[in-house]
């Protein structure tokens, strides 16, 4: 699909990756998520290029954020190198990588599979 996100790690344990299909079956995108206790890295969502800009990606982050919500993350993280707009509209917020909790700069996603210069947006999950 040309998303260009980091997908290394994807088979490593500790990760739950989902495809989302409409009602008719058709595949409009992916996400996915690492749980590190109460904190959730998301990871790799993407929506199909012939659905986007219909709120599916707003659809697939909620379904995410539910499905870590209901797992016990209450803290939501993420990395970006092009989608500081789409989160931020969701109302995560761009913070120093100083500020997030050692277990989510320690995961490979912050340490090694993205770029120094991504990024790093957090939000409480409030459902």
């Amino acid at each position: 699909m040309g998303a260009a996100l980091a997908t290394d790690d994807l088979a490593e344990p500790g990760r739950q990756f989902f495809a989302y299909d409409t009602l008719d079956g058709a595949r409009v995108g992916y996400g996915g998520f690492e749980l590190h206790g109460r904190d959730l890295l998301l990871r790799s969502i993407v929506v199909v290029p012939a659905a986007r800009r219909r709120g599916i990606g707003a659809g697939i982050l909620a379904l995410l954020l539910r499905r870590g919500f209901d797992q016990g993350a209450r803290v939501a993280w993420l990395l970006t190198t092009t989608a500081d707009g789409f989160f931020g509209k969701a109302g995560f917020r761009k913070i120093d990588r100083s500020q997030a909790p050692d277990v989510i700069l320690a995961s490979r996603q912050a340490s090694s599979l993205c770029p120094a210069s991504a990024s790093l947006l957090t939000r409480p999950i409030q459902l």
